[in-house]
């Protein structure tokens, strides 16, 4: 499995992954939302780099420049509702690119102990194609695999980009373990080694959906 920490260099990501952690900061929901979108557009740039590029013709005024576009437009996907904002950021750079949702939610079955369950799908064709799927937090790594089970309903996939801003390494080592496709990466804005009885990260940010859209009633 191929991990790529962007977060392992300095640069204005380690700012915009410090802001959303920050529980002075984190508060502001309007802010922590940007911050998520800003990463996104951070992880976009990187993973442009790694797509397939063809040289093309391009009219201007004054004459012609031969160019180097991207191949095919990637399908950007995400997991309904964290992951809109940095999914938002992606589609800011990939702004022609088709888009996936999926929804899954967690199932409790004790206070502690939980199931994940995938709801809802919609979905192009993704039969080889480059797929992103972005998920802010990889945690337990369970609700990404489901994820990629359902989209593969869809298509098998060129390669898929597997995008979270913090992962823990439990998280990791499931994706590693249970990855249902042979060609992916996994980008990650940074790596926290513990986790919570109920698959919270730590340090972590707490629950990115909740800083970002208000607390949910279970």
């Amino acid at each position: 499995m191929k991990i790529i920490n962007i977060g392992s260099q300095n640069s204005i990501l380690n700012h915009f992954i410090q802001e959303i952690r920050d529980v002075s900061v984190q508060k502001d929901s309007l802010r922590f939302r940007r911050n998520i979108e800003r990463i996104g557009e951070v992880f976009a740039y990187e993973i442009s780099k790694k797509l397939t590029y063809i040289d093309r013709e391009i009219t201007t005024p004054l004459g012609i420049s031969k160019e180097r576009l991207i191949e095919s437009k990637p399908v950007l996907s995400t997991i309904l509702r964290a992951g809109l904002p940095l999914h938002q950021g992606l589609l800011n750079y990939f702004d022609q690119a088709e888009n996936a949702f999926i929804s899954a939610y967690r199932k409790h079955t004790t206070k502690i102990d939980f199931d994940v369950h995938i709801e809802y799908l919609s979905s192009p064709d993704i039969n080889n194609r480059e797929v992103i799927l972005c998920d802010p937090m990889l945690a337990s790594g369970s609700s990404m695999i489901l994820a990629l089970k359902a989209l593969k309903t869809k298509g098998i996939p060129k390669h898929v980009h597997i995008v979270s801003v913090i992962a823990s390494s439990k998280g990791l080592d499931y994706i590693r373990n249970n990855i249902c496709i042979n060609n992916y990466t996994v980008w990650i804005g940074a790596e926290d080694k513990e986790m919570t009885k109920e698959s919270y990260i730590v340090p972590g940010l707490g629950d990115a959906g909740d800083l970002a859209f208000g607390q949910k009633k279970d």
